[in-house]
């Protein structure tokens, strides 16, 4: 008989100072400035956090300029509210509530991401997040690219006993797969619980999991959280229990460690210093290519 054991809670990172991501997103950073947590939360990079928030109605659309990347993909999960985005290789679209645009960097992009303008022109709530999803060494220098997930593609996944639904972004819940396709073994699921019943979630001990609370209050393997934290497990143990105290709503992050340096300046992520340089030369001569601000 195969016992399972419960992952320990290693932290709880709380959501507190909100700051101002260009004119268009009031967001509060998890990580890497709201904690120093290494490797336990590799593949991931950074997490930017939207919670909600009310817009006025306006005819400029809000949001951030061109901008350069390069090492890594940027994931932007909308719930409520729409953004707009285009890059230099032609992509773009309008991501609504329910979708989410993953963005792969790699060798080089420019893009821009705003308030789409029919919304902005209503204005109303708008609530987000944006992760960044490191790539390994092998990937860094790939070719971008663009995937536009919509809400239907997503789809939903019933939890067992009443206890709600998944919608799995990235990633396997019990033989389904998620809509994105990753370089790296990602998990990415968005979990909207009744708070009828607990819900039990298995996990590869070498994989790293994190939940973030979105709405409600809840006992993660025993450890209160509520909106805006961020449940940062160990990786020892295989079992996550989510006991709800309320209707509730989590994003949880996991996948499989990328063991390899991590060289960051800016929006360039890379294995070394002499890669960030480069890096920014490239972006100065042109090679990432064109886009109108």
């Amino acid at each position: 008989m195969t016992t399972t054991i419960d992952r320990p809670v290693h932290t709880v990172v709380h959501g507190q100072r909100f700051h101002w991501v260009g004119d268009g997103f009031r967001v509060t950073n998890l990580f890497p400035s709201g904690a120093d947590l290494g490797r336990r939360i590799s593949p991931f990079l950074l997490l930017d956090y939207h919670a909600t928030y009310d817009y006025e109605p306006t005819d400029r659309p809000r949001g951030v300029g061109v901008h350069p990347h390069r090492g890594f993909e940027t994931v932007t999960l909308a719930f409520e509210g729409s953004v707009e985005h285009h890059d230099s290789t032609g992509a773009g679209g309008v991501i609504h509530p329910g979708d989410v645009q993953w963005m792969t960097a790699a060798s080089g992009i420019l893009h821009k991401e705003h308030h789409e303008s029919e919304w902005a022109k209503h204005g109303g709530t708008f609530h987000m997040v944006q992760l960044w999803v490191n790539l390994p060494a092998a990937h860094k220098m790939d070719a971008p690219r663009y995937q536009s997930l919509t809400a239907e593609a997503i789809g939903a996944v019933d939890l067992p006993d009443g206890a709600g639904i998944v919608r799995i972004v990235a990633g396997d819940y019990r033989g389904n797969k998620g809509a994105a396709e990753t370089v790296t073994p990602v998990d990415l699921w968005d979990l909207q619980l009744t708070g009828a019943t607990p819900v039990d979630l298995a996990f590869a001990p070498e994989h790293n999991v994190s939940l973030l609370v979105l709405d409600g209050t809840m006992a993660v393997n025993g450890t209160r959280a509520s909106h805006s934290d961020l449940v940062v497990l160990d990786n020892t143990g295989e079992m996550v229990r989510i006991d709800p105290a309320t209707p509730s709503r989590l994003l949880l992050l996991g996948g499989e460690q990328i063991d390899e340096p991590v060289a960051a300046h800016g929006p360039f992520v890379m294995n070394t210093r002499d890669e960030i340089i480069e890096a920014f030369r490239d972006f100065e001569s042109g090679k990432f290519g064109y886009l109108a601000d």
